[in-house]
């Protein structure tokens, strides 16, 4: 098999508060406690989950926009984590981003074609007519007019704002982008176009997409395969199709039971999840989501489950940290 474009191994993000006079030191925050996954060429990897459990600061810390604090992270076969900023910056050609909040990602004092423009700008190697052609293109094929380059942030809808965004994003022709979360401040009408164009450049470029969201409508659209985190740590990573088919983990179950079938005769049976998630600062001892399992035993709360190969009904390989399923 040929070598997976990112490949992530172990990693780990602690949060240690600053020690006040006198106190005692905080314990760390554990956003992220040994996350591994691999994502193929021109595929789409999703991490869902609820709040806190890490997502965003997994895609942060494959970019190195949040340095992890230990583990391995490998693009195209390059170690990323012991690189020097310098070159950590010129790798990231190839390692993009979208943001969340349109609004709060585009710079209010700069025109749209300067915003597109800026990775251009800062990499070098393209002249200004060069980089004015190029913005032109990039208008165009996100769904923008190319006589808007001249108006300013404030001027553009929510949904013109993310194609600002993504347009931005593949200036450089990237291999990988990590999308976080980018449709979620969106209308729905508009998260379904911003969707569709996604996997739109994804099919003509070949890009490979870490994406992170809420909605698992969106996720079982986009996505190739799913990673469901809860707490920092992945508890089940499959197929889109063997996962939403057949959910092994039982928190995988209680989040596709959430979501609405559209069908009175055949109404979904929603599972109720119980309690709150525990604090990352103080994880409970052996499986982290035994607090709140419907499925409990004593051997889930002495010992964690390890992220373990399985085989579906379709002989697709999946993985599942669960003693029991």
């Amino acid at each position: 098999m040929s070598e997976p474009l990112l490949a992530v191994k172990d990693l780990r993000k602690h949060y240690v508060a600053r020690r006040q006079w006198l106190r005692r030191p905080s314990p760390p925050i554990l956003a992220v406690d040994g996350v591994s996954f691999e994502l193929e060429r021109g595929q789409t990897l999703s991490l869902v989950g609820e709040s806190g459990c890490g997502k965003t600061t997994t895609a942060k810390s494959v970019m190195r926009l949040v340095e992890p604090t230990s583990g391995s992270v490998k693009l195209e076969g390059e170690e990323l984590t012991t690189l020097d900023s310098e070159t950590m910056r010129q790798r990231r050609r190839n390692l993009q981003i979208i943001f969340q909040d349109p609004y709060a990602s585009l710079n209010p004092r700069w025109r749209a074609g300067d915003i597109v423009a800026e990775p251009l700008r800062s990499y070098g190697g393209a002249t200004k007519a060069e980089r004015r052609e190029r913005v032109q293109w990039l208008f165009e094929r996100v769904g923008l007019r190319p006589e808007t380059v001249s108006r300013y942030p404030h001027e553009f809808s929510g949904g013109q704002r993310q194609r600002l965004g993504i347009a931005r994003a593949l200036a450089l022709s990237p291999k990988l982008i990590v999308c976080d979360e980018p449709v979620s401040a969106l209308d729905v009408s508009v998260q379904a176009q911003v969707v569709n164009l996604l996997m739109d450049l994804q099919e003509e470029f070949g890009i490979a997409y870490l994406f992170v969201a809420h909605d698992l409508a969106v996720v079982r659209h986009i996505s190739h395969r799913v990673a469901v985190m809860y707490l920092g740590h992945i508890v089940e990573l499959a197929t889109r199709d063997g996962l939403f088919a057949d959910p092994r983990h039982p928190y995988t179950e209680i989040l596709l039971s959430a979501v609405p079938v559209p069908d009175p005769r055949n109404p979904a049976r929603r599972i109720l999840l119980q309690g709150d998630p525990p604090s990352p600062a103080n994880p409970p001892s052996g499986c982290r989501f035994h607090t709140r399992c419907p499925l409990v035993q004593d051997i889930c709360r002495r010992e964690a489950p390890e992220l373990t190969a399985r085989q579906d009904a379709s002989g697709q390989t999946r993985w599942v940290a669960c003693h029991f399923r």
